[in-house]
């Protein structure tokens, strides 16, 4: 089966793909993203005020385009105990209208927890999968979520990630190191794969069966 990940983060492509290897072997899937088209990838809106209505935009948007089974998925960062008018929820590269670079984002989170003496924060994950004209499956369920973790002041002096600039900000609760200085063992344990496994079993499933 070849599914279109509606999203043209190289990065995330990757990720999606070693997440899903444990089910790839039972169902032979072909992950490609948009940039595997070759084609002008129409604008998806994405005014939605959750990651899950984002995703769906985003799904409808491709699907539509290219008539192919597609999914997409979407993202909210969330913090503890913060003003509102800081509250970054789906607009995590977005601040004040304008999308920033990865390092914009390193500054502009690092300049966060200053304000704020360290941050506690928490992803929200969504997925909306539009496999044809009449099934299409979503969810955003508390096994997407992340562990909470920590934003710290200044991002890791070593390694930085292209893509997932907050990454080199985040540091782990329990240990106190940042994710980068953690064991495999330890990032597997604290990722959301287990939410995103599901729900791929689950279509894949209900898939076989039309």
């Amino acid at each position: 089966m070849r599914f279109l990940y509606g999203t043209g983060n190289p990065a995330k492509l990757s990720a999606m793909k070693k997440c899903l290897e444990s089910i790839n072997r039972k169902y032979n899937i072909e992950l490609i993203g948009l940039k595997d088209l070759n084609v002008e990838i129409p604008l998806a809106p994405e005014n939605g005020s959750t990651p899950l209505e984002n995703a769906h935009q985003k799904a409808v948007t491709y699907y539509k385009a290219f008539r192919l089974p597609v999914f997409s998925c979407d993202s909210g960062l969330y913090f503890d105990n913060i003003l509102e008018q800081d509250q970054p929820g789906v607009h995590v590269r977005t601040v004040n209208g304008k999308s920033l670079t990865d390092e914009e984002m390193v500054v502009h989170y690092s300049g966060l927890a200053k304000k704020y003496n360290n941050l506690t924060a928490h992803y929200k994950n969504a997925i909306c999968f539009v496999y044809d004209d009449t099934h299409l499956y979503e969810a955003m369920d508390p096994s997407m979520e992340s562990e909470k973790f920590v934003i710290a002041t200044k991002p890791h002096s070593a390694i930085r990630e292209k893509g997932f600039p907050i990454d080199s900000l985040s540091i782990d609760i329990k240990t106190g190191k940042y994710f980068y200085d953690l064991s495999k063992r330890k990032l597997n344990q604290m990722a959301v794969e287990d939410g995103f496994l599901q729900f791929f079993e689950f279509i894949l499933k209900e898939i076989k069966g039309l």
